[in-house]
């Protein structure tokens, strides 16, 4: 008798237990949306700030000339001296902490709306160096999933569940509350700046070079060599003049970097030119050009811009001379 009583009231439990996992459930849907949609708006209503100018890249810019790559791209290259060399319009894309991967959404994202005259492609040492901290900065796309179908392929290298993650609302912005607040807020100096995403460093570096005696063979990121790989072919196949560049260090090496010598063989491969300044003696001999041993300076900037374009100018006339 008491277990029949006891089954029966288990079974009116059991529905009602159900009814408040439904409804926790459906409160914290609830939650995640609005909080969300909160954050999205003021996500895309940032009027400056390293998100805005991932924004602006994707969605807005149509410079003749872009420059892509990480923070080394974003502080080396100045688009108002390339526009004043050039006569074409020139916007960097560049963005700090974020590699190939980034850089190769980015031009997707472009490319579905123009094709951009000239392109310049900054890579780093250990560019194609397997490594999970490259797979994590993938992280700065994701406000863009819903929006941009053709950076799904780069948003799911992050992770095999990302696509599943992604049904949140909030996960897109978790890690970007504090940069999204610092957008929202104008400042003049800061929107000067975005105008041309380039960044200037004004601290003088003055320590001794660092001397790098040795030669790693290390295991290559097959994704990493993939986007690379479309990014060339990408850029070839829309007419684009491609120009793959490592900007100078203040490191003085005594072998080369594995992933440039890797980058260089495959953009020969493809017959793009290829600049390697990362040990040339101009900029390596002198500390005042650089804010630190992997970034330049404004002063250093300057100088290196006016180089990249310089060659730029002399392999766009050899081109014409060369042509029929």
């Amino acid at each position: 008798m008491m277990k029949n009583i006891i089954y029966r009231v288990k079974k009116r439990q059991f529905p009602y237990f159900f009814v408040k996992m439904l409804f926790f459930l459906m409160l914290i849907m609830f939650i995640d949306f609005s909080i969300g949609s909160v954050l999205n708006y003021f996500y895309f209503r940032q009027v400056h700030g390293a998100l805005y100018r991932t924004t602006y890249s994707l969605e807005k810019t149509k410079a003749d000339v872009l420059i892509f790559g990480s923070s080394r791209a974003n502080h080396h290259y100045n688009p108002d001296i390339i526009e004043n060399w050039l006569n074409l319009t020139s916007y960097n894309v560049g963005r700090d902490g974020n590699f190939i991967f980034y850089s190769y959404a980015i031009l997707q994202g472009v490319l579905k709306r123009y094709s951009p005259k000239i392109v310049i492609l900054d890579i780093t040492f250990d560019e194609f160096k397997e490594s999970r901290n490259k797979y994590d900065r993938i992280s700065s796309l994701l406000p863009y999933y819903n929006t941009h179908l053709e950076l799904h392929p780069i948003i799911n290298l992050k992770s095999t569940y990302e696509k599943y993650k992604l049904l949140s609302k909030i996960y897109p912005y978790n890690s970007s509350l504090v940069f999204i607040g610092a957008g929202n807020i104008d400042t003049k100096n800061q929107k000067l700046e975005d105008i041309t995403g380039y960044l200037p460093l004004y601290k003088i570096w003055n320590e001794a070079i660092r001397i790098d005696s040795s030669f790693n063979i290390y295991q290559l990121d097959s994704n990493a060599i993939k986007c690379y790989e479309d990014f060339i072919k990408d850029c070839k196949n829309k007419g684009i003049q491609l120009f793959i560049v490592v900007s100078p260090y203040y490191v003085k090496l005594k072998y080369p970097n594995y992933s440039v010598m890797i980058g260089k063989e495959i953009a020969k491969r493809y017959e793009i030119k290829f600049f390697d300044y990362s040990n040339d003696s101009i900029f390596i001999s002198n500390c005042s050009l650089f804010s630190n041993i992997q970034h330049m300076n404004d002063k250093g900037a300057k100088l290196f811009t006016n180089k990249i374009v310089d060659r730029i100018i002399k392999e766009k006339q050899l081109l014409f001379t060369i042509k029929p």
